[in-house]
């Protein structure tokens, strides 16, 4: 049963949760293309990771500047429209036509050449990542922590070249930590990552407080507790936590326990009372009320549903 546990240890709250959505590369794709193209990409419920292997393109999301892409260049797009081209002024198809099942797409030749991933989640509880994220995460080659980047986009592409016995694990992990690996190098843009929960997780005083919930999830956290944490007076706290998080800090821990909740009635890996009390509510009664309040259904109802 994936439920946070009381420790010791301050945990790594992106670890924690990728591990409780379940988080895993799915599928995995590859562009080649010369010439002119253009293909336009539907919105889901998913991250994509881009790679640029070789050669350049066009990134188009809305609302956004076209973004250029270069080797070694490596975006995360959340749940989001976009498009990709060698120009972005030329007109769009279909994206799915381009691949028309398949996991390759050879476009006339092969000056450029990406690799795509697409990131799934095992239950329904993946908003808590895709609505804090923002739709577009660059991590540019020349960040300075994009070494390890490089390193695995070219194992992926040797991988596809060998083709030997063990090739798709090899390939899905390495996509997995290709996924991790880019959040990093994102994260790690000062200059970029000055709002979010990224950028929270990066700043010194508000990632202690996040550590701290994620690793004790069940405690009957205050505003005083977190501040104490932050080594904050609690009206600068919670003004600071709301503005770079999205939500207040009691909100968050709100909001992160009941994700937990969901996840683990989905996977039928406890009943509702163990639920309840392994993330701190003192009665059943209270833990339905809260679900409800949150989903729209109780426990019971989402219990139900991973059964029918």
């Amino acid at each position: 049963m994936i439920l946070s546990q009381p420790s010791e240890t301050l945990i790594d709250p992106l670890s924690d949760v990728l591990t409780v959505l379940g988080a895993q590369v799915t599928r995995r794709t590859r562009l080649e293309a010369s010439g002119r193209w253009a293909m336009d990409c539907p919105a889901l419920d998913r991250l994509k990771f881009v790679a640029v292997l070789k050669g350049t393109c066009w990134m188009m999301l809305p609302r956004q500047d076209p973004q250029l892409m270069n080797t070694g260049d490596i975006c995360l797009i959340g749940r989001t429209t976009y498009a990709v081209a060698s120009d972005p002024k030329l007109p769009r198809l279909d994206g799915q036509t381009f691949y028309d099942g398949r996991d390759v797409a050879r476009l006339g030749g092969d000056d450029t050449v990406a690799l795509g991933g697409t990131v799934t989640f095992s239950s329904e509880t993946a908003d808590f990542l895709l609505d804090m994220l923002p739709d577009f995460l660059l991590a540019p080659r020349s960040s300075a922590t994009s070494g390890v980047v490089t390193t695995i986009l070219a194992l992926l592409n040797a991988e596809a070249g060998r083709g030997g016995m063990g090739s798709q694990v090899v390939s899905a992990r390495l996509a997995d930590v290709l996924l991790v690996e880019a959040i990093r190098a994102y994260a790690a843009n000062g200059e970029v990552v000055q709002t979010g929960w990224l950028g929270a997780l990066s700043d010194p005083r508000l990632g202690r407080v996040l550590q701290a919930m994620h690793a004790d999830i069940a405690r009957p956290w205050t505003v005083a507790d977190l501040a104490s944490l932050a080594g904050m007076s609690r009206a600068a706290f919670s003004a600071t936590f709301a503005r770079r998080v999205g939500q207040p800090p009691l909100g968050y821990v709100r909001t992160w326990r009941l994700t937990i909740a969901r996840t683990a009635l989905a996977r039928g890996e406890a009943d509702i009372a163990q639920i309840a009390g392994k993330l701190g509510y003192t009665s059943q009664s209270a833990f339905t009320h809260a679900f409800r309040c949150a989903f729209g259904i109780t426990p019971k109802a989402a219990a139900r549903a991973r059964v029918a």
